[in-house]
């Protein structure tokens, strides 16, 4: 039976998505902080000390989740503007027949 993704829902969407996007962002931020914090010389080539930012690794995940919230939810608004036009996502799905032989569970 082949189905059609009528409509995608925008805000639930773009939180499932933006909270995977910002824990996703942690694969990297925390390897590029600790490369930063211990790979950085602490003075410049004049001898003047060197800081860096630490904030910048906390707006990563922000951002992630922000962005992703937002372009996921666009996305969909644009999905369902268009279903009237072009139709959705199809798939395809099977119905299982269970025996009474073999029970599942």
């Amino acid at each position: 039976m082949i189905k059609q993704i009528k409509r995608l829902s925008p805000h639930q969407n773009g939180k499932v998505f933006g909270i995977i996007s910002a824990v996703g962002s942690l694969l990297f931020v925390v390897p590029m902080t600790a490369i930063m914090f211990f790979a950085l010389p602490s003075v410049d080539r004049q001898g003047n000390p060197v800081t860096f930012q630490k904030y910048i690794f906390i707006l990563f995940p922000i951002l992630y989740l922000v962005f992703g919230y937002v372009m996921t939810t666009i996305g969909c608004m644009i999905y369902n503007f268009f279903f009237k036009y072009i139709g959705g996502f199809e798939y395809e799905t099977k119905d299982n027949e269970v025996s009474n032989s073999n029970p599942q569970f």
